[in-house]
């Protein structure tokens, strides 16, 4: 996969882009990443990127000109997704990750200020995306995430290939306790069950801590969740212990 990132700041990559897992994607081959200048696509003398809104308000706008001139030279006339980081956008989530991980590049645009002119959102911007309910000072923040999110879904970048299938939200649920040595830990052991060698009673232990954790947690996440029927026997049990 190939990703470009318009931004103002492109030094606020550089260390997350050359550590951990997205420096090993790169050097697996799997994530081809490319940063650019969104003032280089300024013309005026003072590389203006930005100007006040019509109508009048506080903070500034960034201009769809200058935004314009950045989107088409990268893109060029390839098929892409171009993508703008806004708290107006839809949630980031487990399975927005895996849908854009099938994606052969990505444009990514980095909102800042008030946001961008309205006029380059219906242009040429195809999608928008949101990290959560909250507003950050940049959008190369939610960019990161946005990368680190989806990168570690490409093939070959974790160490055990399907390792992402077992995290949480993959398969609509929290994942469970884990555990590793010492045995006993401040008086506290491990479960016997994982220690069994017994691997279908460790799925199965594995499954009901997912289904416990997300119904204590996350409850809401369990209507949407893939459920079999032992899965909503053990949550209805549970359910009527919690019952005063």
């Amino acid at each position: 996969m190939r990703i470009d990132v318009l931004t103002l700041f492109p030094s606020m990559f550089d260390t997350v882009m050359s550590t951990s897992m997205m420096w090993k994607a790169r050097e697996r081959g799997a994530l081809d990443f490319h940063r650019h200048d969104i003032r280089e696509y300024a013309i005026d003398k003072h590389r203006q990127v930005d100007d006040s809104p019509y109508g009048g308000g506080g903070g500034m706008i960034l201009k769809p000109d200058v935004l314009a001139r950045a989107i088409e030279a990268v893109k060029g006339k390839a098929a892409m997704p171009v993508i703008l980081l806004s708290p107006q956008g839809r949630r980031l989530t487990q399975s927005a990750a895996f849908e854009l991980s099938r994606e052969a590049r990505l444009l990514l645009v980095c909102g800042h200020y008030e946001g961008v002119d309205e006029r380059l959102r219906q242009l040429l911007i195809s999608d928008e995306i949101s990290i959560g309910d909250y507003v950050l000072t940049n959008g190369e923040l939610a960019a990161m995430v946005l990368i680190d999110a989806v990168a570690r879904l490409l093939p070959g970048v974790l160490g055990a290939e399907g390792a992402f299938l077992r995290d949480s939200h993959a398969d609509g649920l929290l994942e469970g306790p884990h555990y590793t040595r010492p045995p006993l830990f401040r008086g506290r052991g491990v479960p016997a069950v994982l220690t069994s060698g017994h691997h279908a009673e460790v799925a199965r232990w594995r499954r009901r801590q997912s289904l416990k954790r997300t119904l204590e947690r996350r409850p809401d996440m369990l209507e949407n969740a893939a459920l079999n029927e032992e899965d909503r026997a053990f949550l209805a049990e549970l359910s009527a212990e919690r019952k005063p």
